[in-house]
Order: C-alpha cells, then structure tokens, then sequence
C-alpha cells in the first residue's frame, strides 16, 4: 500500500508542476497582451481628449497646456493655398477684432473684456486642432484607431455607471418608465447620461452618433452597437433624426451588404428603444413635430418652491395613507361578510388574501412639477426689471405661432436687411447670438460672467435674449431645442456677416470636403456634424468640433498611407 501511495505521487507531483507552469505561462501571456494593447495607444491623445472634452472651460485649457508640455510644436501651417489647417480658424477672429475697431460705441471696457473671452475661444479651438492634427501625422492610423476605441469605451462605461446609479437610486430596471419622485427620471431619464465630457446629454449623443457612422465604415458591428446604445439611452430626439438621415444616406449609395446588415440592426435598436424601453418618447416626438405649427402648450406642470414641494408631498402621503386604510378595512368586511354567506350555504372554507393597493400614478406625488431655478428666478426679475426693452418676455398676452427657433431665425434676418454694415461683416463677437452673448449678461445663462462687468448689447437684448426669457423662464415643457435660438449658422452670420457666413463654408466645410474627396464616411459624419450646427452653438463648446476633426484627419491618415 505505501509503495502504491509513493508510485502516485511521483505523476501527482509533476501534474501539479505543470498546471503551475501552465498559470504562470498564461499570466505571462496576459501580461504582454495588456502591454500590447496599452502600446497601440496614444495615451498623450487620450488624456487630451478626456480633458479637453470636459464641459469646465478650465479643465479644457489645462489639457491644452498638458498636452503642450509634450508636443511643443507650434508651427500652425495657415496658407492660403493647400493650408494645414483650416483657414476658418484665423479669418474669423480676425474679422471679429476689426469689427471691434470700426463699429462705434461698443469700444467700452466690458465690450473690451468680451472681445478678449470671444479670442481666447477661437484661440483655443486652433490649439486643439493643431494638436489633434500632430497626433495625427505622428502617429500610425492603427493607434489612433485604438486610441479612438478607448474613449468611446471609457464615455460608454461612464453612461452606463449614470444609468446603473439611476436603477438603484429608483428600484426599477427601466427608469423610463418610472414616474415617481415628481417624474424625476421618466421620460427625462437620458438627460441624466451626460458621458465623460459632463455636459449636456445632447454632446454625448452626437458624439456617439459619429462613432456609429465611424465604426460602420470599418465594419466593426460591436463597437456600432455601443455607441448606437449609448447614443438611444441620451433620448436625444435631435440627434436620433440627423443619424438617421445619414444613415439613410450610407445605406443607399455607401455600403455594402454586411453594412447594410449593420444599419437595419441599428435602426432596429431604435425602433425598439423607442416602442419598449421609452415609449413615452413617441408622444414627445409627435407634440414637438406638432409644436411646429400650433406652437407651444403649457403642460400640466406647475412653478414651486422646495418648501411648498414639501408641503404637498406630506398632504398627498396623507391622503395616500388613509386611502390605504380606507380600503384595507372595506376589504375585510367584504371578506367577513363573504364568510357569512359561506357558512350559511355550507361552503368550503377558502384561504383568506389581503391585497395591498398598487400606487396610484394619478397621485400628485407622480405627477411632473417644474422647479424655480435661481436662474429662472434671476431671469424673471430681469423681465420685471427691463420689461419696457423687451417686447416679447414682458407680453403676457403674447402666443406664438411657430417654434422659438423660427423667430430667431426671423429676427436675425430682419435686423440685417435694417443694418446693411451689420450683414455685411456682423454686429461684433458677443452682439447677437452665441454663448458669449448669453453668458456676459451675468444670468448665469451659460456659464458665469464677472458681475462688475456685465455686458448687454440692444441689438441681443431686443431680439434673442427677448426670445430666450420668453421660453425659459417658464416651466420646463418650454425648455426645449426648438425653441432656442442657439445655432451656429445664426451665430456666424449674425456676428461676423455674409464674410463670416462665406468664410465658413469656403474655408471650413469646404476644406474638408476638399480634402476628403472620396472619403467612405467623411460626407456622412459632415452632415451630422453641420446638422447639429442648427441646433447649438458647438464651435464654442469646444467638445463635438474637436472629435469630428480627429476622426477626418485619421481617415485622411490612412488614406495616404494606403496610397504609400
């Protein structure tokens, strides 16, 4: 018996040997893939992107900063002829500073410090630009690929953690459909799923839209799926139209019949988000299209304070509790009285239930109540306070017809045709309509603004401020993209004119239409990109621009090396 034991343990011995050599070997072997894959990254572009794409313009200029440390170059490459880099970029700060020496009256120091915000914004688009463009050119179309994977899986990890916390916070696995907490999440739940750049939902469904078009030219169906998914959960309505017009477009004159298959599923995914997980988005969907010809409806939502909030909650847990009660009590005297009727007739004695009542959503506690933000209150005292310079805000009679976005458009082009100097070169950076504008009034609008020095000029004062006050003073169901005048079309021709308005489409949408010739997806991811310009004054967001760029300078990348 024990020679037996000592024959197996000889090969007992050896295995265990080998399964160890085996673990270490494979832990070896993960090892240098993880290192691999770590070194098929460009990690200075990485950090950039995540930082710059931030929505703190100080986390942007640091980024700018870090990543100057490492790439010091500052050659710009500006030509007229085969120019590096867009020529747009330097044409229109230029015309924005003689604007600011021409046009009389507006030379005062808080226009000064405007015109100074205005140029440190075009600054730092050329800076990140010419960085993207160096990581670009200095690196291989493999890492750059890599590096793009990366942050599209960082951004979906990011959403997908905001979506999680919101499914705990709220016990349902589909907040889409949970209308308690005043409808905190429900249909507003994708407002929530702000990506790693922090900002509005709205950047991080666009820039998930370009990624589907992306992914879909390099055939890649997992990562078209993320970015399809993530792009659902943001519930962006906006982008979810402009996608699927390129989409449209890539199925019928640029793909193949594998990306076809891609497309329908994607499509499908849609489809599905919209009939399954948000099915309350149809109707918004429908009161929007619908908005456009019979304007905007007061929703069944009203204006309070925390400390009314509180009181209404207590008086409807009250009545919900005593309507519990109520009907705890009626159910057993039904039952008592059923057991009668049974012991009368001799009956079978059955088991007894009681059956807690359901909430009922009718409740007000589920019902949407808009709370009065200090920027709604800020702008309402405002409306008090200058309501003889506002014609539109200060008319509580007044009932528009048409979206908010088409009187914008309506007043902008009014006031050129009354001011021909004004359409020729623009009424000056900050004068009219851009973030810049919104943010020097010092309502905290979009961002903050020095209060020593706040800046209104008449021109923004009487139309798109007027306009903007009208809709977002009110309740949220005015809070809509229709109805804001922020669109990067309107900023250019109203700022800087037919020369900033030709500059555009000559010196940057033309620069990369020439040089993207026969790209596979430069025209698609084009038209995302100048879709959404309607919508958002994205230059100055400096987050959407900046990605849409990296993405054609690395098809442009792969093409040369292709060509050898």
């Amino acid at each position: 018996m024990y020679v037996t034991l000592r024959l197996l343990h000889v090969p007992l011995r050896i295995a265990g040997r080998n399964i160890q050599n085996h673990r270490h070997l494979f832990v070896n072997r993960l090892i240098v893939k993880i290192k691999e894959a770590f070194n098929q990254i460009d990690w200075k572009l990485l950090v950039f992107l995540l930082l710059f794409l931030n929505v703190k313009i100080v986390v942007k200029i640091a980024a700018v900063l870090l990543l100057y440390i490492f790439q010091s170059n500052v050659k710009f490459g500006f030509r007229w002829r085969n120019s590096r880099l867009p020529l747009f970029y330097v044409l229109m700060p230029a015309i924005g500073i003689l604007n600011y020496f021409i046009l009389s009256g507006i030379t005062s120091g808080p226009y000064t410090l405007v015109v100074m915000t205005g140029l440190v914004f075009w600054i730092l688009c050329i800076l990140a630009i010419h960085q993207i463009k160096l990581s670009v050119d200095g690196g291989t179309p493999a890492v750059i690929h890599n590096t793009v994977i990366a942050f599209y899986i960082i951004n979906a990890i990011i959403s997908l953690g905001a979506l999680i916390g919101i499914i705990v916070k709220t016990g349902r696995l589909n907040p889409y459909l949970y209308q308690g907490e005043f409808q905190l999440y429900f249909i507003g739940t994708g407002d929530f799923i702000k990506g790693l750049s922090f900002d509005t939902s709205t950047t991080n469904a666009v820039l998930n839209a370009l990624g589907v078009i992306y992914f879909l030219n390099r055939r890649n169906a997992p990562m078209s799926f993320l970015c399809m998914s993530i792009l659902l959960l943001t519930g962006s309505n906006v982008t979810n139209m402009i996608l699927g017009g390129a989409l449209l477009f890539v199925f019928l004159f640029q793909s193949d019949r594998d990306q076809k298959s891609l497309i329908v599923i994607c499509l499908f995914l849609l489809v599905i988000f919209m009939a399954k997980v948000s099915p309350q988005n149809d109707q918004y969907l429908a009161n929007t299209i619908k908005s456009y010809f019979a304007g905007p409806t007061q929703q069944a939502s009203i204006n309070v304070s925390p400390n009314q909030l509180d009181g209404r909650f207590q008086v409807a847990a009250e009545e919900q509790r005593t309507k519990e009660a109520i009907q705890y009590l009626d159910s057993l005297s039904a039952l008592k009285d059923q057991q009668l009727i049974f012991t009368r007739n001799k009956l079978p004695a059955v088991d007894k239930m009681f059956v807690v009542p359901a909430d009922d959503i009718n409740m007000p506690e589920f019902q949407h109540q808009s709370f009065s933000t200090p920027v709604e209150r800020s702008m309402n005292q405002f409306i008090k306070t200058h309501g003889a310079l506002l014609p539109i805000s200060a008319d509580t009679a007044f009932r528009p017809s048409v979206p908010g976005k088409l009187i914008a458009w309506r007043q902008s082009v009014d006031y050129l045709l009354k001011h021909p100097i004004a359409a020729l070169l623009g009424t000056g950076m900050g004068n009219f309509s851009s973030k810049l504008a919104f943010r020097t009034t010092g309502l905290k609008i979009d961002g903050s603004w020095p209060s020593k020095y706040p800046y209104i000029n008449k021109a923004f004062l009487e139309n798109h401020l007027d306009l903007y006050l009208f809709f977002f003073s009110k309740t949220d169901g005015f809070h809509s993209t229709i109805h804001s005048p922020a669109s990067v079309y309107d900023q250019v021709i109203t700022e800087y004119g037919m020369a900033g308005i030709t500059c555009f489409f000559i010196f940057y949408a033309g620069y990369f239409l020439r040089k993207s010739g026969q790209l596979s997806y430069g025209i698609p991811l084009m038209s995302i990109v100048f879709g959404t310009f309607f919508f958002d004054y994205w230059f100055e967001q400096l987050s959407v621009v900046v990605f849409f760029e990296l993405l054609m300078f690395l098809k442009l990348k792969e093409r040369e090396v292709n060509n050898g």
